[in-house]
């Protein structure tokens, strides 16, 4: 039985922690904050329960696999809701697009749309059901060292399907024409870190999920997964420490060997770091065991980092569905100004999340739990008097399409941007979501998996493969702790 450290309570970390000691090994998880689950925690302030980061549960099948790897379901840890809608996208008032749950009503809404596309839109899923298939049954789960990895024959014969060299924007086009059609086939690789024109169209496989698997909600919010993931690592033997920092890994002889922690020190026979990449390389190791320089994150393509609001209010909004985009501004203008030159948007979309209006247990009675999340570039500078501007500004719109003022019934308000997410999680300038998923930061691309000089040291979560998102992560703590079990059975086998 090996020692095994873990930097981290995020999706991956925890994932991580299940799959080592499931091995048999004696793990333990040190965690910054008060609090565990990275930017996934729960917070809690006057009756409401807020999610304070990822918000959709989408590829349930993921989950069930996760789960099923120790013998258990979701449903032994929490109760899954279908939304129906799934979502909405909010043009203008009187131009909102919902996404129904059932096929048919789907097929009928883009036939309302654009003649004919009902049509192209079975087409476009029977080809995103291929790319999901290969792609997060098979591609996801390679620790991608070397392309010779995806050389076999069923990768081989699934990748012309692929489209990694086309466009998710030249696939979305070539089917539909109507604007409000492209944007919905568009909006879900918005946070993957680039434009629809720049992401590769395999990337299209997130519109199966979203289309055909449908939106779920862990009742009681997405924490919920977390305080799964926690009771399966517990019921494990992990043990978690919490207001525990790592200041520094020790290596010694080409391997880490210890951690010191603002508990003290710990020895180690192997760490998989689930912080950011970019701090671990940076802050806790030396610069001879770096993979890589502070040139080269600069060089690095992100994805955007957010202004989140975190919202009381103690009356009932119309018009609000669970989750809601609001695309009533220029998605190429918001899009550039996060990629391509980046500064504060001028009139940026954003995303609202009412989850009271699917749990009751989220807010008190009569009143509604609202998350509203504006995607900005990284690194901007992050002051009180930006975030209070651009609060008033999505109020307006929200008040102009429910058609009814609320700012006066706001009880309960906290903000949160590049500040607090370099504070709390070490992000590099402010992250939220990652490297963004081009061509060029795909598989083996990605900041690698494996630390070059130092044999049992690992990383996982967003700044590795496969990539950002929920589903991503949790396989990416798989995948980081089958690299390192691999690595401490044959460090014992000499």
């Amino acid at each position: 039985m090996a020692r095994v450290s873990i930097i981290g309570t995020g999706f991956s970390g925890l994932s991580a922690a299940c799959f080592a000691a499931k091995a048999g090994h004696d793990v333990t998880v040190f965690e910054k904050n008060a609090t565990i689950g990275g930017r996934a925690r729960m917070y809690e302030a006057e009756g409401f329960k807020f999610d304070m980061g990822p918000s959709w549960y989408w590829m349930p099948d993921v989950f069930e696999d996760f789960f099923a790897e120790f013998g258990k379901k979701s449903a032994d840890y929490y109760e899954l809701i279908q939304l129906d809608p799934g979502f909405q996208m909010i043009f203008n008032p009187a131009d909102v697009v919902k996404i129904p749950a059932n096929e048919t009503e789907l097929y009928a809404a883009f036939e309302n749309i654009e003649a004919g596309s009902s049509v192209a839109l079975k087409k476009f899923l029977k080809e995103a059901e291929v790319k999901y298939t290969i792609g997060m049954k098979k591609f996801v789960f390679k620790p991608s060292y070397s392309w010779l990895e995806y050389i076999n024959f069923d990768i081989l014969k699934g990748a012309m399907s692929l489209q990694m060299f086309s466009s998710v924007s030249s696939s979305v086009r070539s089917y539909f024409k109507d604007e409000r059609l492209i944007a919905l086939m568009e909006f879900p690789v918005l946070f993957l870190g680039a434009t629809a024109g720049k992401i590769p169209a395999l990337y299209t496989m997130m519109n199966y999920s979203a289309l055909v698997q449908g939106t779920w909600y862990p009742k009681g919010g997405m924490h919920q997964l977390i305080t799964a993931m926690e009771t399966l690592a517990r019921s494990l033997g992990v043990t978690i420490y919490t207001n525990t920092a790592v200041s520094k890994i020790e290596v010694s002889g080409g391997r880490a060997t210890a951690l010191e922690t603002s508990a003290g020190r710990v020895e180690t026979d192997g760490v998989i770091a689930s912080a950011d990449y970019h701090h671990v390389e940076q802050h806790l190791l030396e610069a001879p065991y770096r993979n890589y320089t502070e040139n080269y994150w600069e060089a690095k393509t992100f994805a955007p980092s957010c202004l989140i609001y975190y919202l009381g209010i103690n009356k009932k909004l119309k018009g609000l569905l669970h989750h809601n985009l609001f695309f009533d501004a220029d998605l190429e203008v918001h899009a550039a100004e996060i990629y391509t030159r980046p500064k504060w948007p001028e009139h940026p979309l954003f995303y609202t999340c009412c989850p009271s209006k699917t749990d009751e247990t989220v807010a008190p009675e009569g009143m509604e739990n609202v998350f509203i999340l504006i995607p900005i570039a990284t690194g901007l500078t992050d002051t009180d008097a930006l975030r209070e501007r651009y609060f008033n500004g999505v109020i307006q719109r929200m008040e102009n399409y429910c058609g009814e003022s609320f700012a006066e019934n706001i009880v309960y308000k906290k903000t949160y941007c590049i500040n607090d997410f370099v504070a709390d999680y070490n992000a590099y300038k402010g992250n939220a979501y990652g490297l963004a998923n081009t061509l060029l930061q795909t598989a083996v691309l990605k900041p690698s998996l494996k630390n070059k000089k130092v044999a049992n040291l690992f990383y996982t979560g967003q700044l590795t493969v496969p990539g950002p998102g929920v589903p991503p992560a949790l396989i990416s703590g798989q995948v980081a702790a089958k690299e390192l079990i691999r690595e401490l059975t044959k460090k014992s086998a000499l």
